[in-house]
This record gives structure tokens, sequence and C-alpha cells, in this order.
């Protein structure tokens, strides 16, 4: 149980650390683009401003957070010497925070985006802690 515990705590923080890692290293490759997109969502949603998403930008979003999703699944049931309550638990914990994320940043986005982005993150987080079975 302890090691299940570990390994939802380590999975919810690899997941963080890669996402927000992962928008960073997006940014500095495509700093006209990527980089310009996100700060005028972050401006937007710290000031209150307009935003208008771009439709390739958020399907980016989707993207790596399905691998980080599933990067993080894989490690949470690597901890846990498990592959089954571990991801399932950590992917129920990136649910929780990806509806906040919805709500804090719902009058900025499609609603298409709010609900792919959370409808993935379940199954991507089992799917890679069943990848430890594969390995």
């Amino acid at each position: 149980m302890v090691r299940i515990v570990f390994g939802v705590i380590a999975g919810f923080f690899a997941w963080a650390i890669a996402w927000f890692g992962g928008e960073q290293i997006l940014s500095a490759i495509g700093p006209e683009w990527f980089g310009a997109h996100q700060k005028a969502f972050e401006e937007a949603v710290a000031n209150g401003g307009p935003f208008t998403a771009d439709t390739t930008f958020l399907l980016i979003h989707i993207v790596l957070g399905s691998i980080v999703s599933g990067m993080s699944g894989f490690l949470a049931a690597l901890i846990a010497g498990e592959n089954k309550r571990a991801p399932l638990v950590l992917g129920f914990l990136l649910l929780a925070f990806g509806l906040l994320k919805a709500v804090l940043s719902w009058p900025y986005v499609p609603i298409w985006y709010h609900v792919i982005f959370t409808a993935v993150l379940i199954p991507m987080t089992i799917m890679g802690g069943k990848l430890k079975t594969a390995t």
C-alpha cells in the first residue's frame, strides 16, 4: 500500500514536471509561435484579458498531456510494483486537477478542448501503467 501511495505521488510530480518542462521546450523551439501563444494565454488568465485560442496550439497541448499522462502512469506502476491501482488513482488525481484547470481557463478556450483534455487523462495514465507489464 505504501508503494502505491509513493507511486501515485511520484507520478503526479513527474506529470507536473514533464508538463511544464514540455511547455518550456516547445516555447524554446518555437518562441515566435508556441511561446507567443503560451505567453498570451498566461497573461489572459492572470489579467482577465482577451485570448483567441489557436486550434493547433490546443491540439499540441492535448498531445503533450496524453504523452505525459502515459509516462506518469508508467512511473506510478513501476514504483508501486503493480499496474492497476496506482495508475488508476493517479488518473483520478490528474482528472481532479484537470477539471480545476478547465474551470480556471473556461472562458479562454473552446469547450471541445476541455472535454478532450480531461477525457484523455485517465485512459492514458492507465495505458502507461499497462506498459509496465510489457517491459
